[in-house]
């Protein structure tokens, strides 16, 4: 039980990485508290957290927005806010919300769950690179800033992971995508989804403390370095 009595608020629980962070979680013993669809901002932030309350140990968020993929000349003003607006703008008010409360208590665990797209770059895929890359400095920036509070902030930075938001099973399964992963990830297969919430969960219990400000990638290879 590495998560014994551990309120933890997991976001957008429904999509991307949720159900299998939620399931593992809840079986390692945290008091999960989970909420479905996009996280607002805004006036719409406050009724939004009313529900999961300040007495959170583990903030897991899991943000996730359809990749918009185009051209750079193709790039929609409405894909581009969209995308910041879904998953860059909602993980500042998350953090800025609970880092503060966290380290007024002396400590605590933020895991946010980004993408290793920016830290090689996709062509086509240029605004969805930008947004997470966006969460990704964030994280970096502010990991550092809690750190002194006992306050552990970093990010699972992924690909070729199974979820029906990037990677769901049909896709995964095309002779297509199966010569792709031969050609480009090195470990030759899409990861489960519970790989990667093992990952969440050791960055959200106590045997993690001394990991700050990471953006560790988690991609079978295809991205080694931050």
């Amino acid at each position: 039980m590495r998560l014994a009595e551990k309120n933890t608020f997991i976001t957008q629980v429904e999509d991307y990485m949720g159900p299998a962070i939620n399931d593992l979680f809840s079986n390692e013993g945290a008091n999960v508290i989970t909420a479905s669809g996009a996280v607002p901002t805004g006036d719409g932030f406050s009724d939004y957290i009313s529900d999961a309350g300040d007495d959170i140990d583990i903030l897991v968020a899991n943000l996730a927005h359809n990749p918009c993929n185009t051209p750079v000349a193709d790039i929609s003003d409405e894909d581009w806010f969209s995308l910041f607006n879904t998953i860059v703008h909602p993980l500042m008010y998350l953090v800025r919300h609970y880092a503060p409360i966290m380290a007024a208590r002396g400590g605590g665990k933020i895991v946010a769950v980004t993408s290793a797209a920016p830290l090689r770059g996709i062509p086509g895929s240029t605004a969805y690179c930008a947004a997470r890359g966006a969460q990704n400095a964030f994280i970096r920036a502010t990991g550092l800033e809690y750190a002194q509070h006992n306050v552990q902030i970093n990010a699972v930075a992924q690909n070729y992971v199974s979820n029906p938001e990037y990677y769901p099973d049909d896709l995964v399964a095309t002779e297509r995508f199966q010569k792709h992963l031969q050609r480009n990830v090195p470990i030759q297969r899409v990861a489960h989804d519970w790989e990667s919430a093992e990952l969440a969960l050791f960055l959200a219990s106590d045997k993690s403390d001394f990991i700050v400000g990471q953006v560790v990638p988690f991609s079978g290879g295809w991205a080694t370095t931050t």
